[in-house]
């Protein structure tokens, strides 16, 4: 097998930036076709590749990565979560990720964040808790680590 194929495996054929599918029948040089991305920059990352739309591995050498918070989620002062996620991969710990009005929206959110995470930084076993705080409903993302 090719490193393609293996961190695509690992992958589950999904892009790391736009959580979308990558179709392994494209052209490495189609836009929507597979690549690796190296993940060179943050040299202390437990995963050193990554797939990407060749397209999303483009884009990203031109501006930062920003990895989108669905609009359908209710979400106030959301974090940037590459930040987050490199912060959690590097420390542990606990991170305070984003405010919501209601228990319902926070939970919709934790349950979408451990998703994401599943896929952003595979490997860290992150969970995400709901806690309340000044009349609002706080969501805070965590790992094993201290």
């Amino acid at each position: 097998m090719s490193l393609l194929d293996d961190v695509a495996e690992r992958d589950s054929w999904r892009c790391w930036v736009c959580d979308e599918p990558v179709d392994p029948d494209k052209s490495v040089n189609d836009q929507q076709g597979p690549s690796v991305d190296s993940r060179t920059a943050d040299r202390k990352a437990k995963v050193a590749e990554r797939l990407a739309h060749r397209g999303c591995n483009s884009r990203k050498g031109a501006v930062k990565v920003v990895i989108a918070w669905p609009d359908s989620l209710y979400v106030v002062e959301p974090a940037p979560l590459v930040a987050v996620a490199a912060r959690l991969e590097r420390k542990g710990g606990r991170e305070m990720v984003g405010r919501c009005p209601t228990k319902k929206d926070a939970q919709e959110a934790a349950d979408w964040l451990v998703d994401r995470f599943s896929r952003l930084v595979p490997g860290l076993p992150v969970t995400a808790d709901v806690e309340t705080g000044g009349g609002q409903f706080l969501v805070v993302l965590a790992t094993g680590r201290r």
